[in-house]
């Protein structure tokens, strides 16, 4: 389900700080403890019109081939089209941008979604073989102009400004060749399948379980790469704004501009963006409703430490918990505070309970973290959950999972709400995947109930 709405969503934020969505890299682990919160619900129920999309496909045009070939008529044809591709030149103002090397003089315009770019990304970017040796040196001699100013190669450039490119003799620009990203139906046509949302600025993606975002040791097939065909003729290509880990599911953003992610990445920093999980955790959290508030470092085989791992064949358990995120101490090395709002939707007691949840922070593997530290640990996650108090739990016949539950994680990105930088706010949910469609089915769950982490606080 798509929505759009031209005005402030509510309970929406625009004032402070944070990051993506709290779920990136990284594990988790550490002692037991409380959530802090009422058990009073959070307030009603509100509505947004449905949204409005927005697809451009643009179809190429099919071109007949003669059945001849007439060397007398082609010297004509080409002859008439350069007399008339000359004498429309000269009627035209120079084009506001080029890829090639220049024998004269040009006046360039800097366009919207180059704006604030380093001057010597923007040469690379309009002049690929141009070598950031010779930039550097018509930079020093003045030859290049910002809007009639003299530059250096990090002057940043300004929407709408005039950039003089000088002549450039093809001995000047000498440099590799650039690498064309490879082009793949097959991913084109997937991205498509996983649209919720298209426009002209941006795309919001339903991620699948198992698919990675970002590529990684190992990882050879990833979102990131499957973007690369969705490429301009210029290599410009779309660009993820957040992540989700692997085996998290749900709504996805991505900017089809470099321009819109910077802007994008602001309204994700400044917490003007309200984030919703769903989660389905082993036994029911107490209160029904609360804040956990926690601080939390990396594990012994993540980041930095991930240099110091020890050598030789580790079983699978101990790779698990070095590469967990662990609850820390405040003033602890690398320890940074993390804070969730949930509240119980419905419940299954006391073996399971449907939580929705809102990060205010965007920690790696925030969420599972925090199910584990308040001892509800999400069913089916294959790093965190594994002490032994839940597999007490999971021994007791009156607290154990029911059968027919997937061993998948239960997680979904399920709604993302954040004001449009083009105006108007962006309202996107994504649907149960398949497997916890499954589990819902199962317990009777109504995934169309009213959620109540909506109206829970800002911060």
């Amino acid at each position: 389900m798509t929505r759009m709405r031209t005005g402030p969503a509510k309970g929406l934020s625009r004032t402070g700080t944070s990051r993506t969505a709290g779920e990136g890299k990284g594990r988790a682990a550490g002692p037991r403890s409380r959530a802090t919160g009422a058990d009073k619900g959070f307030g009603a129920k509100s509505a947004a019109p449905k949204a409005k999309q927005f697809f451009a496909a643009r179809p190429k045009k099919a071109r007949a081939e003669d059945d001849g070939f007439d060397p007398v008529k082609a010297a004509r044809l080409v002859r008439e089209a350069s007399e008339k591709f000359n004498a429309a030149e000269a009627r035209e103002t120079p084009a506001p941008a080029t890829d090639k090397e220049t024998s004269a003089v040009q006046i360039l315009l800097v366009t919207e979604d180059e704006d604030g770019m380093r001057i010597d990304r923007w040469f690379k970017r309009r002049i690929p073989t141009l070598s950031l040796s010779h930039l550097a040196k018509i930079c020093r001699k003045g030859e290049v102009r910002l809007s009639g100013k003299r530059v250096e190669t990090s002057t940043r450039v300004v929407a709408g400004a005039n950039v003089r490119v000088p002549p450039l003799s093809v001995e000047g620009v000498k440099a590799p060749s650039v690498k064309k990203a490879v082009f793949s139906e097959a991913d084109a046509r997937a991205i498509r399948d996983m649209t919720l949302l298209d426009d002209r600025d941006l795309m919001v993606l339903n991620k699948p379980f198992g698919l990675a975002v970002q590529g990684g040791s190992g990882t050879k097939v990833h979102l990131d790469g499957m973007l690369a065909s969705l490429a301009n003729e210029r290599g410009d290509r779309p660009v993820l704004v957040h992540r989700l880990d692997r085996d998290t599911t749900g709504v996805l953003l991505i900017a089809k501009t470099r321009k819109m992610a910077a802007d994008l990445g602001e309204i994700f920093r400044s917490r003007q963006a309200q984030k919703i999980y769903w989660a389905l955790v082993e036994g029911v959290p107490r209160p029904a409703q609360g804040r956990i508030s926690l601080y939390l470092a990396k594990g012994e085989g993540m980041g930095d430490n991930r240099a110091h791992r020890p050598k030789g064949k580790q079983a699978p358990e101990e790779r698990r918990d070095i590469e967990k995120m662990r609850v820390a101490r405040h003033g602890e090395a690398d320890a940074q505070h993390s804070v969730t709002y949930y509240a119980i939707v419905d419940k299954l007691a006391p073996r399971l309970a449907w939580l929705s949840m809102k990060p205010l922070t965007g920690r790696t593997h925030q969420l599972r973290a925090h199910a584990e530290a308040i001892g509800c640990p999400i069913v089916g996650d294959p790093k965190y959950g594994h002490t032994l108090e839940d597999s007490y739990r999971r021994a007791d016949p009156n607290q154990n999972l029911p059968t027919g539950v997937e061993n998948k994680l239960h997680l979904l990105a399920r709604r993302l709400i954040l004001p449009h930088p083009k105006g108007g706010v962006l309202d996107v949910t994504a649907p149960l995947p398949p497997h916890m469609k499954k589990s819902w089915d199962l317990f009777g769950f109504d995934a169309s109930q009213y959620d109540p982490i909506m109206d829970a606080p800002e911060e």
